[in-house]
């Protein structure tokens, strides 16, 4: 069985394709492609209140991308998502319609609470020790989703208006922060150790720059070492230093300011980075609800 998801963001849109494979009746995920194109619709959005003509062309031709990459890869189901930009957008409805029209895709827009859902459906956290309590970091360019699992069981989920193109633009208050923090000290909080979950492209970028081992966590001290190496730096100098992107370099030290803050004000000292993501979420989602209706 092949499975596609398509994860619309403010800084990037991605095509995931999987094959579903059996392995003593447990189903394995094999990861056929995974296409990245940085549409940076919350440069527009978030400034302008809409997506301009140029990212709107953008979208469009990507989505006929997308479609044509599904029909090769003979993909039997998918669902397109868009997060942050394209709710925020006033002519996301718009944009939708040309895009059903254009490729045949259906895209929808999911609400903050139901993309940090969508993180928690990797079910990663399954896997760990049950000694501890686990606090999901997902963020991107427009939110940052905070899911809280504890004892198998999700405790507590929200979805805050702090991404890495909303700080790029200056659009995040002190408000915005003081809210954020409010909001962790009085939700996050458990008898057991709390470990950190962390996904998105930036953390992705930091652990594989860390060299740390697959599996292994990152301490918090490392991040805010990493934070402060970053923000001295231009993002020229990012580039150059450690051949990077600019549409990465740009807004990495942005991510590292929220993870640095969200586990700060959450007392955690560890995060796992397992590669997980909105995509990879929407896959198992897709599956789960295949399974169901069997």
């Amino acid at each position: 069985m092949k499975i596609a998801a398509i994860d619309i963001g403010s800084n990037a849109a991605r095509l995931l394709i999987n094959e579903v494979k059996f392995n003593n009746k447990e189903p394995e995920f094999i990861k056929l492609n995974l296409l990245r194109i940085p549409l940076r619709l919350g440069m527009d959005v978030f400034t302008l209140g809409k997506i301009g003509p140029e990212r709107e062309k953008m979208v469009i031709d990507s989505m006929k991308i997308f479609s044509d990459l599904m029909k090769i890869y003979k993909v039997e189901h998918y669902r397109a998502c868009a997060t942050s930009a394209m709710r925020d957008a006033t002519n996301g409805q718009d944009i939708i319609r040309e895009v059903k029209e254009t490729s045949g895709i259906d895209i929808e827009i999911i609400s903050g609470d139901e993309e940090a859902t969508l993180v928690f459906e990797n079910h990663v956290a399954e896997g760990l020790d049950k000694d501890f309590a686990y606090l999901y970091i997902d963020v991107g360019g427009g939110s940052t989703e905070l899911t809280f699992y504890e004892n198998g069981k999700m405790i507590y989920e929200k979805s805050f208006n702090i991404g890495t193109i909303r700080l790029l633009n200056n659009l995040v208050t002190p408000d915005n922060w003081k809210d954020m923090k409010e909001e962790i000290r009085k939700n996050i909080n458990s008898k057991r150790p709390i470990v950190a979950i962390g996904s998105g492209g930036n953390i992705n970028k930091v652990f594989s720059m860390s060299k740390t081992k697959d599996g292994k966590p990152m301490s918090l001290s490392h991040l805010r070492k990493v934070y402060k190496e970053f923000d001295g730096l231009s993002v020229e100098e990012r580039m150059t230093k450690y051949n990077m992107r600019e549409d990465r370099a740009d807004v990495l030290v942005h991510a590292l300011k929220i993870f640095n803050n969200v586990m700060t004000w959450s007392e955690i000292n560890r995060i796992f980075v397992p590669k997980i993501s909105v995509a990879d979420g929407l896959i198992h989602n897709i599956y789960s609800k295949l399974q169901h209706k069997r």
